[in-house]
Parts: structure tokens; C-alpha cells; sequence
């Protein structure tokens, strides 16, 4: 006889079956449970079963539950526990005596205890892992421009519809996304702008005084603001304030279902939504590119007067001079492009926010950082263009 602690011999002197009762006869090792196998008992029982594990000798084991009075999940698992030890030891296990509740308990441990494990996280060699993910980067990129050609095509059509009809475009929309995203701006467009036209011309004087040719400092500071810097930065700047803005304004939409709600009624998100905000970046970005450039020459001509001693006048004369009406338009024809790919950027991971905080979080990064990358290409492209034209 095995498994019999003193308390259950002095149980069973008392006439109380033990809970737990293991023999080995000649008809093959047996294992009696009887009594309560709950969460309050569960502690003393899985040390008595825990005794018997490896006993039977690789021999069929039988199991009489006709005793157990009540059982929940925790002895079930015990009780199943010890059963999965014995057949992966290659024994037999056969249970008898179950009534329909413990049947019922142990067959949805067993189930839940034989579920496959989810495979163990590969991992794979650096260079294939690299690959992969460029893989994926490509992947992602596509769909993203399939689905900003989407926006871009359904805009136009939406526009091109309501002008048809006779109805007109929402200008009241349009005129409060050029407040938001045009009148707002100013403020940081132009301090922006004023400081980096005045480090611009600070750096390019302070190189250019050991030639005797500080005088070419409003040459430098007119070109680079005029073609580059300020379309540029300005873009840099409503790509981070109203690209964000539109990406979670239409992922919040998202998230609280309205964007479904709008179809449901008949009407066109990318129309609702979309069209307003892109029509009014398109309008908004070359003005504040226009009052940007401004403010940078200005600062600029501040610097130069107190730095380098070239009076207001001069500058603005050589200004004349040094830069023509093709360098003013080099740098506004790409505000247009600029702010279609911002707004159709932020429409796009504004479109993809999911359900969650976080996912609203990730896509109005992520929409900032794209919006940045892509302008700073587009720049690129537009420079080689010119170089290739010769404008």
C-alpha cells in the first residue's frame, strides 16, 4: 500500500475514506479519490499525488472518481496533471466511476493541457532578418501609395462631381481648415523662418569676410531662401502641425466609428473629410511659404545690417540685383506638390488608426515622419529637374 499519509490512516481508524488511496495488486496499480477536491483543499491533495507520480512501472493505471463529492478546475488540473505524467511514461490510464460534472471538468483540462504550444519565436540569421524587413518596407509602401492614389483620385472625382451637379464645393469647410492651418501658422511660420534667415546670413557673412565679399551674403541668403529654404521649412513645419492635426482628427473619426457612420448615410468620407483639408493646404501652403520667405529675408537683412554692417538699403538693392522673378517661382511651384503629399499622407494614417490609443499614437508618427521624408525627396527631385531645364 502506498500513499498513505498518517492523517488518512488515522482517518481511515475513524471510518473516513482518505481522498487519496493508491494500491498495487495483482490486477495492476489503482488510484481510489473520494471527498472534496476544491481550491481549499487543492494544497494538501497535490503533495499526496505528487508522491505517486512514476509508481505505476509504466503499467495501465486505473482511476475510481466515483468518490469525489465536489471538484472545480483546480483539482481536475492536479488529478489531470498526474494522469498526462503516466501516459507520457508509456502507461495506460483509464478512469471509471466519473459523473457527469468531473467528467465534464477533466475532459476540459485534458483538452486545454493538450493545446499546442504557439511556435517558439524564430530566429533567423541577421542578413535574411534584414531583407525581410526591407521586404515588408516595400510592402508597405505600396500599399500605401496605391491607397494615397485612392484618396488623391476619389478627391478630384468628389470635387469634379459636385461642381457638375451645380451644388459647390463646402467653402465654409474649406475656409475653416485654411484658418486652422493657414491663419494659425503665421505666428511660428515666421518666427521660424525669421531665425533661420538670420543664421543663414550670420554663417555666410562671417565665411565670406576673410574674401572681402560679405556683400554676397544677400546673393546666398536670397537664392538658398528663395528656391530651398523657405518652401522647405515651411513644409517641415505644416507637415509637423497640420499633418499631425488632420491624422488624428480623422483617426479619432476612426476610432469612434463616425468615418462608418458617414457611409452608412450615404456620403463620402474622402469627400467629407479629405477634400476640404487637402484644398486648404494646397491654398494655405504657398501663402505661408510666400510670408515665410519674407520673414526670412527680413531677418536675414536685420542680421546683415547689425553683423555686418550693410545697411538696409544696400541689401535690398543688391537683393534686386541678384535674384530674379524665375528664383521666386523655382521655390512656390513646389508649395502646391508639397502640400498635396502632406495632406494625402496624414489622410492615408489617418484612414488606418485602429481601435486603440496606441495605434493612433503610432500613425500620427508616423505620418509626421513620412510627410518630412517624402517633401525633403520631392525637394530633391524638383532641384535636379531645374538643374536638368537649366531654370
Amino acid at each position: 500500500m502506498f500513499g498513505k499519509a498518517r492523517k488518512n490512516e488515522e482517518s481511515a481508524q475513524e471510518g473516513v475514506e482518505p481522498p487519496i488511496v493508491f494500491s498495487d495488486d495483482e490486477d495492476g496499480p489503482t488510484l481510489r479519490l473520494s471527498g472534496s477536491w476544491t481550491t481549499r483543499t487543492v494544497g494538501a491533495l497535490d503533495q499526496e499525488l505528487r508522491k505517486l507520480e512514476g509508481r505505476t512501472g509504466g503499467r495501465k493505471l486505473r482511476v475510481d472518481v466515483s468518490g469525489i463529492g465536489k471538484m472545480d478546475t483546480a483539482g481536475a488540473w492536479i488529478v489531470e496533471r498526474l494522469l498526462t505524467m503516466h501516459r507520457r511514461g508509456g502507461a495506460e490510464v483509464e478512469i471509471s466511476g466519473a459523473s457527469e460534472p468531473v467528467a465534464t471538468l477533466l475532459a476540459a483540462v485534458e483538452e486545454a493541457a493538450n493545446e499546442n504550444e504557439p511556435p517558439a519565436k524564430r530566429h533567423d540569421f541577421f542578413l535574411i532578418a534584414f531583407f525581410e524587413a526591407i521586404g515588408k518596407a516595400v510592402y508597405a509602401f505600396r500599399d500605401d501609395f496605391v491607397m494615397g492614389m485612392h484618396i488623391l483620385g476619389a478627391t478630384i472625382r468628389g470635387s469634379q462631381m459636385k461642381l457638375g451637379r451645380g451644388h459647390g464645393v463646402n467653402i465654409a469647410a474649406i475656409v475653416h481648415q485654411i484658418d486652422s492651418m493657414g491663419v494659425g501658422a503665421i505666428p511660428v511660420v515666421v518666427l521660424m523662418s525669421s531665425i533661420v534667415g538670420a543664421i543663414v546670413a550670420q554663417q555666410g557673412a562671417f565665411q565670406l569676410r576673410y574674401f572681402g565679399a560679405e556683400i554676397f551674403t544677400v546673393d546666398l541668403v536670397g537664392i538658398l531662401v528663395l528656391r530651398e529654404m523657405g518652401v522647405l521649412l515651411t513644409a517641415i513645419m505644416i507637415a509637423g502641425r497640420s499633418g499631425s492635426a488632420i491624422t488624428a482628427e480623422i483617426g479619432s473619426m476612426k476610432m469612434r466609428e463616425e468615418v462608418d457612420a458617414l457611409t452608412v448615410i450615404g456620403l463620402n468620407p474622402v469627400g467629407v473629410l479629405v477634400f476640404p483639408r487637402l484644398v486648404a493646404l494646397v491654398i494655405a501652403l504657398p501663402c505661408l511659404t510666400v510670408i515665410a520667405n519674407f520673414a526670412a529675408i527680413g531677418g536675414a537683412m536685420a542680421t546683415a545690417w547689425t553683423y555686418s554692417g550693410i545697411p538696409p538699403a544696400a541689401f535690398l538693392d543688391r537683393m534686386h540685383s541678384a535674384v530674379d522673378l524665375n528664383t521666386f517661382w523655382a521655390g512656390l511651384i513646389k508649395a502646391p506638390f508639397m502640400a498635396m503629399i502632406i495632406g494625402i499622407i496624414a489622410s492615408v494614417e489617418g484612414m488606418k488608426v485602429g481601435g486603440s490609443a496606441e495605434s493612433l499614437g503610432r500613425r500620427v508618427t508616423a505620418s509626421v515622419v513620412k510627410s518630412i521624408f517624402v517633401v525633403i525627396v520631392v525637394d530633391g527631385l524638383f532641384a535636379m529637374f531645374y538643374a536638368a531645364i537649366n531654370f
